[in-house]
């Protein structure tokens, strides 16, 4: 299986265990500093581009096994026997399939509002807007989140979306590639057989939202029989953002366990 070479943002240090973050579908690294900061202090934290995006490659491949495999080439070229995996909605998945597939390597599995199930919600609908916006005719980033507001009525995420358009040579364009983007949602969506692996018999914690439903405990047990499931109170899929306080004391409290 092709691989790439995942960009990352490090910190801590090195001499403490290591911490790998994954963010979710149109996120990046970026989304997460925040929170990789305060882990920092007790941990070695890398913070991946998962590929397609952030600064990673770009790549026509986007599932679950081509992204676990790059997080083992990303490991092996560092040197790391064993990590600590913190994977919010798709990076959860990729944390998830990676510890299913790699249980040596994984110290200690951290999942974000994510089960290992395919969901039933649709991208089609979100990337039809994004495709269809006029970068060229775009002055400034105000601009184009008007442009937005019909189809992705929520404030909070048309930003976080248009983290991925950069302004080059007086003109705004995509850092990511929507067409790849359009053609994997269904992959991202789903999940790969768990029929062909053991379950993960290690502990593990699912933090999920109250008003978030993507975490269902039958979901998690079948797969992940010792799990931890931990509601966070007033929050939803972001709880890392909307709930950060919370959220970090949960994580440190299970990495420490």
């Amino acid at each position: 299986m092709e691989t790439v070479a995942l960009a990352f943002e490090e910190l801590g240090d090195p001499n403490h265990p290591a911490l790998l973050i994954l963010h979710g579908f149109f996120a990046s690294s970026r989304n997460w500093r925040q929170v990789a900061e305060k882990l920092a202090v007790d941990y070695h934290v890398y913070v991946l581009d998962m590929r397609n995006h952030g600064s990673s490659p770009q790549n026509p491949q986007m599932d679950y096994a081509s992204m676990s495999a790059d997080l083992l080439r990303f490991m092996d070229d560092k040197s790391l026997n064993t990590a600590s995996l913190l994977g919010h909605s798709m990076g959860g998945k990729v944390a998830m399939w990676f510890s299913l597939n790699h249980p040596v390597r994984v110290d200690k599995l951290i999942v974000a509002d994510i089960a290992p199930v395919t969901y039933s919600h649709c991208f089609n609908k979100l990337i039809a807007a994004l495709k269809a916006l006029p970068l060229a005719e775009i002055n400034n980033r105000k601009q184009a989140e008007l442009l937005l507001a019909e189809d992705i009525p929520e404030l909070s995420y048309r930003q976080f979306l248009l983290q991925n358009i950069l302004l080059k040579e007086g003109c705004y364009r995509w850092r990511i590639d929507l067409d790849i983007f359009q053609q994997s949602a269904p992959a991202i969506i789903g999940f790969p057989d768990t029929q062909s692996v053991k379950p993960y018999s290690k502990a593990c914690l699912f933090l999920a939202g109250s008003d978030s439903d993507f975490v269902k405990q039958q979901d998690v047990k079948s797969v992940f029989p010792d799990a931890i499931l931990s509601v966070i109170d007033k929050a939803g899929h972001w709880l890392h953002v909307q709930q950060p306080q919370t959220f970090i004391e949960q994580v440190q409290e299970f990495l420490s366990y």
